[in-house]
């Protein structure tokens, strides 16, 4: 009686398991949706060889190539050390925006490769801008040769 039970048991829960939900307003079909797209002059900017210490700034400019209003609820850096500004406000269909960025190359040395991702009503929803280039340390010059040590 024991054995019948746990049969029964187990048999009501792989067959719960099996079951499909039938409620298909919880799954939204992408194509029934409407995105914006976005479509940048450039995606990667080259700022070449700077020095250690000196900031970088390109502004990435854009254009809404849909028929959608196109909003951007977010724009980050991989690096606190690069700061991307975005328009707040919808840029309607046809028109043309900017993302300013600016890279603050203190600390920082060699090659550098600073990825903006940018969230926005698009598909899909993430598009990734670079800024790319190269931070020379300059030498500190001694002055310590010239002072008479007691």
């Amino acid at each position: 009686m024991k054995q019948l039970f746990i049969f029964a048991s187990v048999m009501m829960f792989l067959l719960g398991c099996k079951k499909e939900s039938t409620n298909t307003d919880n799954n939204i079909d992408q194509k029934d949706q409407k995105f914006a797209k976005i479509l940048f002059e450039e995606t990667e900017y080259n700022f070449g060889t700077i020095n250690q210490g000196d900031t970088v700034r390109h502004t990435f400019v854009f254009k809404n190539d849909s028929e959608e209003p196109l909003l951007i609820s977010n724009a980050s850096a991989s690096c606190g050390c690069t700061i991307p500004e975005w328009p707040k406000e919808p840029i309607k269909p046809g028109e043309n925006g900017k993302i300013e960025v600016k890279f603050n190359s203190t600390g920082k040395s060699g090659v550098q490769n600073k990825n903006i991702a940018i969230t926005a009503n698009t598909l899909p929803n993430i598009t990734n801008v670079s800024l790319k280039g190269e931070v020379k340390v300059v030498p500190v010059k001694d002055t310590t040769k010239n002072k008479i040590k007691n």
